[in-house]
């Protein structure tokens, strides 16, 4: 470990990044959120949460009172599952597992939201097969790449679109991973409908062929996603929704820009979620991932050539905006420039749990270890230093 040597130390003092703002039913004290991030520390079998680690995982990175974390993935159902070590919270035992974490979390003054999480093509197909669970995706025999489908075929697990019945059960599952959340201590969710997890793949052409009411049209291919809105709306309130999206995103069978209809796509669920708002079922937040910014010789901030900027002008309430913008401090402070916007951070939150005083101090940053991301240890996960430590360890940058 050490500081790192591609991020300049940069201070957020004097931008909307240290200005309060209302997050659903939280007062969030800052913008800087903790990212969605899949650690695989959880038990196998049963996707049960650490209890041993993860309390103090979040409990460092939360200890700045007001602050926002996003937990990692967490499945809605054994079914919507397919890697051994990622949590899950539809059983008894896994709720009451995620419970000291999320009391950690408010024990400091901060807020918890847990991710719901379907995989649909992106699970692991081995794993399904041993547990006798069926490979699934939004239409039958389309498959994500030509070698998933070899392995789904040779294990005698072909791909299976969903039924009408199957989309409802999603449904159902999230409704109740969504309460369970709630009666761990959690203060909201956020549906996963990025990154060519299961709800993205409902809105993209390229994995949705379906010729019925979930596919076809653009009104059709969001029709999934919505059903889940309406049925959360009911049954735990508006303010405590979030959602993530990735418009851009083109691996995992995504169509990202090469899609000529994105952007309208995309409006459509925006507009749709926004019209909600105007009802009185304002969704606590929108979560977007941006596309990356490419680096270019002399320009340390590097360039976008995709941009969701048009969700601004569609949606009109907090935004959380990310994707690498620790290695980007110029480009968050643009995005913070409007008023609605908070930023995301992932690996840098990983290796600096007190990020959020570092990017207010100006701090360096420790350079964080890749191996260690999805290893079943607390090494890379609960000893990276605070900033005094890491000066008497390494000594300034």
């Amino acid at each position: 470990m050490a500081f790192s040597t591609i991020v300049k130390p940069t201070s957020f003092e004097g931008t909307n990044m240290f200005n309060s703002l209302k997050l659903g039913d939280t007062d969030v004290l800052h913008r800087v959120v903790l990212a969605p991030l899949t650690r695989m520390r959880a038990h196998h079998p049963g996707n049960i949460p650490n209890t041993e680690w993860t309390p103090e995982y979040y409990s460092q990175r939360s200890e700045r009172p007001g602050t926002t974390i996003i937990t990692e993935s967490t499945y809605v159902s054994k079914q919507a599952g397919g890697f051994d070590h990622a949590p899950g919270i539809w059983s008894n035992e896994q709720v009451e597992a995620w419970r000291p974490t999320f009391k950690a979390i408010h024990d400091n003054g901060s807020f918890s939201w847990v991710q719901l999480w379907a995989l649909g093509w992106e699970a692991d197909i081995q794993n399904l097969t041993r547990d006798g669970l069926k490979y699934q995706g939004m239409t039958d025999g389309v498959y994500k790449d030509k070698e998933t489908e070899k392995v789904a075929v040779k294990l005698g697990n072909p791909i299976h679109g969903l039924s009408v019945d199957e989309i409802k059960q999603y449904i159902n599952d999230h409704i109740h991973a969504a309460k369970n959340s709630l009666a761990a201590g959690a203060d909201g969710v956020e549906l996963h409908a990025a990154n060519g997890y299961l709800l993205m793949q409902s809105l993209d052409p390229a994995s949705n062929k379906r010729c019925d009411q979930y596919g076809g049209s653009i009104e059709n291919r969001t029709r999934f996603i919505l059903e889940i809105i309406d049925a959360l709306i009911e049954e735990i309130g508006a303010p405590k929704i979030g959602i993530r999206i990735s418009p851009f995103y083109s691996t995992a069978g995504m169509s990202g820009s090469k899609y000529p209809g994105l952007v309208a796509q995309y409006a459509y669920l925006l507009g749709a979620i926004e019209s909600r708002a105007k009802m009185g079922n304002r969704l606590a937040y929108v979560h977007i991932i941006d596309p990356i910014p490419r680096w270019t010789p002399g320009n340390s901030e590097g360039y976008q050539l995709e941009s969701n900027a048009f969700v601004y002008s569609i949606w009109k309430g907090p935004i959380i905006r990310a994707g690498g913008l620790g290695r980007f401090p110029q480009t968050s402070k643009k995005f913070l420039k409007d008023d609605r916007t908070l930023v995301a951070y992932g690996r840098y939150f990983i290796s600096n749990p007190d990020l959020v005083d570092r990017l207010q101090k100006g701090f360096p940053l420790n350079e964080y270890d890749e191996d260690s991301y999805y290893t079943m240890s607390p090494h890379g996960y609960i000893d990276y230093p605070k900033y005094d430590e890491a000066l008497k360890l390494w000594g300034k940058l």
